[in-house]
């Protein structure tokens, strides 16, 4: 079951993160971003939280599961989602604790030859 636009809204309302949030579309659920950085997956309407020491000691006793079958598991954050200021909380700690994105490479311009 794919997650719902509605509840990806939900979700970046509650936070109250602005422009800071963002979300894609992938594989039909959602990946979310602060300031670039992927921090949380929603997948079947199910907000799954990347796992960083920080964001564990800030939560304390969390519920770990896997975002779909294969993932490593990840902080489930059912009983965030009604609790704004917990949320944005738990999305800026996990921003913060994870490394910058890697700059991405140029791509080739259409029409030339790639160099071996």
């Amino acid at each position: 079951m794919a997650s719902s636009i509605e509840m990806i809204h939900y979700i970046c309302d509650q936070a109250g993160l602005g422009k800071r949030l963002v979300y894609r579309k992938m594989f039909g659920e959602y990946a979310l971003y602060v300031d670039d950085k992927v921090i949380a997956l929603l997948c079947n309407d199910q907000l799954f939280l990347k796992p960083t020491a920080e964001g564990k000691a800030h939560l304390g006793e969390v519920v770990l599961a896997p975002p779909y079958p294969g993932a490593k598991d990840h902080f489930l954050l059912a009983a965030l989602l009604d609790d704004p200021d917990a949320l944005r909380d738990a999305l800026l700690i996990t921003a913060g604790a994870l490394p910058a994105p890697k700059p991405k490479r140029p791509r080739p311009k259409a029409g030339k030859p790639r160099k071996s």
